[in-house]
């Protein structure tokens, strides 16, 4: 069955089908969320918000972008969204909260488990100078980024996703990585 023809019985009333949806975007939604929030328990409440503004949005979906791009989209802004929300928090918090984060994260962030406590404190100061230097990233080159790096999509999903063309996409994901570049050599400096 296809996303359009499970879309159409739930809007037929057979509402149960939704969960065949969110069983098979489950964890696309979840790593875009995480992408931005860096945080386990945070990616899943925004999961979960995500899949609830869908279902509440279900109506207006058209079908000229495939389903998957329209979650994409309502994932990003959630994700935007809860960003902004949070950079409301004062710096000692926001650090705070980076040395909270669960080994998840750092698993994902770090190829290799160092077997010593010196290079497992390094590979967490980097992976704390990754998630700040992203989070400083302007809107639209952490989006591009996010979706290249943590979902592996491709230029033209990131495009349409973003609603701009890959040109653009190419653009952005070139000034994202030089910024990452300039950011974290001066972070590894310190």
């Amino acid at each position: 069955m296809t996303d359009i023809e499970i879309i159409q019985l739930i809007l037929q009333g057979e509402k149960e089908k939704y969960r065949l949806l969110m069983e098979k975007y489950q964890p696309l939604v979840f790593r875009t969320c995480l992408g931005f929030v860096h945080n386990k328990n945070d990616a899943d409440d925004l999961t979960q918000e995500v899949f609830i503004q869908a279902y509440q949005s279900l109506s207006s979906f058209k079908g000229k972008a495939a389903f998957s791009t329209w979650l994409y989209r309502i994932a990003v802004n959630a994700s935007l969204n809860r960003m902004r929300k949070s950079k409301k928090k004062s710096i000692l918090q926001y650090f705070k909260s980076i040395h909270g984060t669960e080994k998840e994260i750092q698993d994902q962030l770090i190829y290799e488990t160092p077997e010593n406590p010196e290079e497992i404190l390094i590979s967490k100061e980097h992976s704390d100078w990754l998630r700040v230097a992203l989070d400083s990233l302007p809107e639209n080159q952490r989006t591009a980024i996010v979706l290249s790096k943590y979902d592996d999509l491709p230029q033209k999903k990131i495009a349409e996703i973003m609603g701009i063309s890959e040109g653009a996409v190419e653009a952005l994901l070139q000034r994202a990585k030089k910024n990452l570049r300039e950011k974290l050599s001066v972070g590894s400096k310190k």
